[in-house]
């Protein structure tokens, strides 16, 4: 019987027992399905599920699995969560301070 080299979710970078946790409240329990969500849409769906606003690096890590899932190949600096916090603030508005 041949082994099976298909990719678990826990085999993704960024992905630990929290965000497993996460995904499993979304019903996410294989690559192949996470391949197909969109980032933002899965954090907005688990923070009406857990009626919790989590910290936004939920969406970050969420960011970094989906990455993976839809490429194997991805780059490893872009399989860990904190690269997508930096793009997630970085194109983020700008707050502006009090009266000028």
């Amino acid at each position: 019987m041949p082994v099976s080299t298909a990719r678990k979710l826990a085999d993704l970078r960024s992905v630990g027992p929290a965000a497993l946790a996460d995904l499993a409240v979304l019903n996410i329990t294989t690559v192949a399905q996470l391949a197909v969500c969109e980032p933002a849409a899965l954090y907005a769906k688990l923070c009406t599920a857990t009626g919790v606003r989590h910290d936004p690096c939920v969406e970050d890590v969420f960011t970094a699995a989906v990455a993976q899932a839809r490429d194997p190949e991805l780059p490893k600096e872009m399989c860990d969560w904190w690269y997508w916090t930096r793009q997630r603030k970085a194109a983020a508005p700008r707050k502006r301070g009090g009266p000028a």
